[in-house]
């Protein structure tokens, strides 16, 4: 389902297996508790990044779970179970003491590029994967911190409308053009995620202060941050 690796100050958290990575509520309690060990044993020169297996990054929530429920009654609450319990995701991603890169092996949809773009830096490969929000072709809504994740980390309207209102499948490079990602010049999976260990070491080199980079962090954010519950501390004690 998922693992997590720790190489020194690096830590990698990986989505294992060739499936979609789709996000049901077993996937989603394991993600959180990884992120929980992650922010327990983090300290100064710590960074997250999060990768995946095969052909997705992650294709969203787990949508045959939600159907299998036997009624339509049944899968809006079981759907409306996993946009609830996925907030704590992003929620802990956004609170977490470190750099975060996320490395898209693949393709990254719905709430799989909702937990892309949780992360400080996105790398995409040029050769494979696309980043898509299929609300508007499903016929789904959208949640409110989707919403504001979009608002918060996507910076033109004209960026926003092809995500969100198009339901265009886009790669890497053109992601790069858009400022959607950092980087998408990666011929494969060990590429990617070889780039983002290198930036990995480099923001790791600066040993930050966790708690300090994560307040900054949520600074950022206001409107997600307010949605989500989180609190940006104040620390008035500065390195001279």
């Amino acid at each position: 389902m998922c693992t997590l690796e720790k190489r020194g100050n690096l830590f990698l958290l990986t989505l294992t297996g060739d499936n979609e990575h789709r996000f049901n509520p077993d996937a989603i309690a394991t993600i959180l508790s990884l992120l929980g060990q992650a922010k327990s044993q983090a300290k100064r020169g710590s960074v997250l990044i999060t990768t995946g297996h095969g052909k997705f990054f992650s294709n969203g929530f787990d949508l045959a779970w939600a159907q299998s429920s036997g009624s339509l009654s049944g899968a809006a609450e079981r759907l409306h179970q996993m946009v609830e319990s996925f907030k704590p995701v992003v929620a802990a991603l956004l609170d977490l003491p470190m750099p975060t890169i996320a490395a898209l092996n693949g393709h990254a949809a719905a709430a799989g590029l909702m937990l892309a773009l949780s992360h400080d830096y996105l790398f995409m490969r040029k050769d494979r994967g696309v980043l898509y929000m299929s609300e508007v072709d499903i016929g789904l809504s959208m949640p409110d911190y989707f919403a504001a994740m979009i608002r918060s980390k996507i910076g033109t309207s004209a960026a926003r409308r092809e995500v969100l209102l198009s339901g265009k499948k886009i790669r890497g490079e053109e992601a790069v053009v858009l400022g959607i990602v950092d980087s998408a010049a990666h011929d494969s999976a060990e590429g990617v995620v070889e780039a983002t260990v290198g930036l990995a070491e480099k923001l790791a080199a600066k040993k930050w202060k966790g708690d300090v980079y994560a307040s900054i962090r949520k600074s950022l954010y206001p409107e997600l941050c307010q949605i989500l519950g989180l609190k940006a501390t104040i620390f008035a004690t500065p390195k001279l």
